[in-house]
């Protein structure tokens, strides 16, 4: 884990998403700006902000990274607020062949991007007489897992079922991030069944930071958020937490408490390397 002095305030927006991807923008720069002033550096926002949710809506949102709307909007918000900011996900259109990804980009306070990751693990479920969805229908899978060096040491991003696989958090982890940030939208069907779960299970498992931010619920809308963003310590413990609404959430972020947590229950020196492969090191 990367030393550092500066103090991290993380703020999660639960932001109500509409059709309109302009008043989406708009909707996002003015939280982004409300967390800064609340003294936020580290800002989050959900999955798929830009746009409603939903295989039929990506290839009509995609845009591409270098010359689309929301990055140029992400950008000018990160350097407004003088913030990080992870940019919750957008339909990403890669010009090369055209296929599309479900993106998040991270952008430094200078408002610099400074990391894309491509969401690893595609939500293709189908639950009997409650919920069929198959991302993979439209999207292509990333192929790399994703940190980011800040002024607070480094985090590691995925996005949504990216959480239901442990992998991805134990590398980050032991590859010396403090925090996994997952913007995410999961429904009313796995939301209150493994949203929260989830969260504490990478957290403590890692000894790590755990934060989750959902978009708010639109019970118009066609796919229905479970929203209910939420903060969670390295102890697996609930720091904050939301309804379905739009708000946003904050958090101190304490480096050294999770050090000396750490400390005092030392996984990371008690694991059995002898019997079972440390997968931060065999990954391709």
């Amino acid at each position: 884990m990367t030393n550092t002095t500066k103090p991290c305030k993380l703020a999660l927006i639960q932001l109500a998403v509409s059709a309109d991807k302009d008043a989406n923008l708009a909707n996002a720069r003015t939280h982004v700006l409300e967390a800064a002033s609340k003294g936020a550096n580290l800002i989050v926002l959900p999955e798929c902000f830009n746009s409603p949710y939903g295989t039929g809506y990506f290839p009509e949102y995609a845009e591409t990274l270098a010359d689309g709307p929301s990055v140029k909007s992400l950008s000018a918000m990160a350097k407004d607020a003088k913030a990080y900011l992870i940019g919750g996900s957008i339909p990403e259109r890669d010009p090369t062949d055209e296929k599309i990804y479900n993106t998040c980009t991270v952008y430094n306070p200078e408002g610099k991007l400074i990391a894309t990751h491509r969401k690893v693990h595609l939500f293709d479920i189908d639950v009997p007489g409650k919920i069929r969805f198959q991302e993979s229908e439209t999207l292509t899978a990333g192929r790399q897992l994703t940190h980011v060096d800040t002024d607070f040491g480094k985090i590691g991003v995925g996005i949504c079922y990216d959480i239901r696989f442990p992998e991805p958090a134990m590398i980050a982890a032991r590859q010396g991030c403090f925090a996994m940030i997952y913007p995410g939208a999961f429904n009313l069907t796995t939301g209150p069944l493994h949203w929260e779960l989830l969260q504490r299970a990478r957290a403590v498992d890692n000894q790590m930071y755990v934060a989750a931010c959902s978009p708010a619920r639109d019970l118009k809308a066609s796919y229905h958020a479970w929203g209910h963003s939420t903060i969670v310590g390295p102890a697996g413990n609930v720091i904050e937490s939301m309804d379905e609404n739009q708000g946003i959430i904050y958090a101190d972020l304490d480096l050294k408490a999770m050090a000396e947590f750490r400390q005092n229950i030392p996984l990371t020196t008690q694991r059995r390397f002898d019997l079972y492969a440390d997968i931060s090191k065999v990954q391709p």
